[in-house]
């Protein structure tokens, strides 16, 4: 199961780095495709905002 971003994204960018897939995407707010995500989580836990969670 794919990693979300909510609407708590803020940009701030710090997910970009820790993707080892790179699967998450820049924009107002960021994306993840989750054709790409290999639900790591690393992600998630670099997140400043909690606004990575797995998709329901």
């Amino acid at each position: 199961m794919a990693y979300v971003i909510s609407d708590d994204c803020i940009a701030c960018g710090t997910c970009i780095d820790e993707c080892p897939v790179g699967a998450i995407s820049e924009g107002d707010k960021y994306s993840i495709n989750p054709e790409m995500c290999t639900d790591c989580g690393t992600c998630a836990d670099a997140c400043p905002t909690e606004a990575i969670h797995p998709a329901e």
